[in-house]
């Protein structure tokens, strides 16, 4: 059993041996310290996330879904249909730091920014499809105006890369919204 402080240590070292048993470590919390090593030491591959995308727990999980970021050969649905909320939102994340976005992941986006429960996701949706500022995203942005404060305050920074009488009037709409941070927003972007 490696700990997670070996691991972390090894990953400024680049003691890729140690890395890589912590890799495999009964403890999720060393295994995601593990991906994060194998990344500060440029080891981290594809195939590392795509096994880690599999993983039991979901701290791997999320970890891997965020540092696939900046693996663009990883494919981020897995870990947007990810049974945890924490690893979609990661995964949402990971998409708006993404240059190129499949329309897939936009229609992925999409069905999360208008239809996930958890409002975190919402969040984290709306601000990725904003991020990617393709029009085909701009329906589930215009929808997020009109949910829960944090996600209407996102929404409404997701459209400046949009323009249009739709984005005009959600801008209108957002300037009367009862949350001043809402209203805030929109007066920043108009």
């Amino acid at each position: 059993m490696t700990s997670r402080r070996e691991v972390v240590i090894a990953g400024h070292r680049g003691d890729l041996a140690t890395i890589r048993h912590g890799v495999t470590d009964a403890d999720a919390v060393v295994r995601a310290s593990a991906l994060g090593a194998l990344d500060r030491a440029g080891a981290l591959t594809a195939s590392d996330l795509s096994a880690a995308a599999n993983d039991g727990d979901f701290r791997v999980r999320r970890r891997a879904a965020e540092l696939a970021a900046r693996y663009p050969d990883v494919d981020l649905m897995i870990f947007l249909h990810d049974t945890d909320d924490l690893v979609v939102e990661m995964a949402a994340w990971s998409c708006g730091e993404r240059a190129e976005t499949p329309e897939v992941i936009i229609h992925r986006l999409s069905e999360l920014t208008t239809g996930r429960d958890d409002a975190l996701v919402r969040e984290a949706a709306v601000a990725a499809l904003g991020a990617i500022g393709d029009e085909r995203g701009l329906p589930a942005i215009l929808h997020a105006v009109g949910d829960k404060p944090a996600v209407r305050r996102r929404a409404v920074i997701a459209l400046a890369p949009f323009e249009g009488p739709e984005v005009d009037a959600a801008y209108a709409q957002a300037l009367k919204d009862r949350d001043w941070q809402v209203r805030q927003a929109a007066e920043d972007l108009t």
